[in-house]
């Protein structure tokens, strides 16, 4: 199924542009963190908030991380299960035409002999029953 390639493609996409920004979110908290206790600064409330809001928007995207992991996950199986029905479809279609095209060939080969002619090349002879 092409779709899901394209669909679990963009997925791991997502997931490795959510990778990047939570660790430019904690490089960035840890910059700001050494500069407060290297300048022996005090963090006011707006600051401490703003350090929250770091921490809050990686666990958001760790958790649509997580999300992205279980639908990848969950599409993988369902490609297994399409494929191996898939391949077990087209076997049995093709056993199937084999069946046929046997049934089919013995079928004309019953015409033909109950059609009171033995050989199909020649109608010299005839043959009763």
């Amino acid at each position: 199924m092409q779709i899901l390639t394209s669909v679990d493609e963009l997925l791991e996409h997502i997931k490795n542009v959510q990778e990047d920004v939570i660790k430019l979110s904690h490089d960035s908290l840890m910059n700001i963190t050494h500069y407060i206790e290297n300048n022996k600064l005090s963090a006011d409330e707006n600051i401490a908030t703003a350090l929250q809001y770091q921490d809050i928007i990686t666990q958001q995207l760790s958790a649509t991380i997580e999300a992205i992991d279980s639908m990848r996950s969950s599409m993988e199986i369902f490609s297994h299960a399409y494929k191996s029905d898939e391949d077990l479809a087209t076997k049995s279609i093709a056993k199937l035409q084999e069946k046929l095209n046997v049934t089919l060939q013995e079928a004309k080969e019953k015409k033909e002999r109950f059609s009171g002619r033995t050989d199909a090349g020649t109608d010299d002879e005839i043959e009763f029953f």
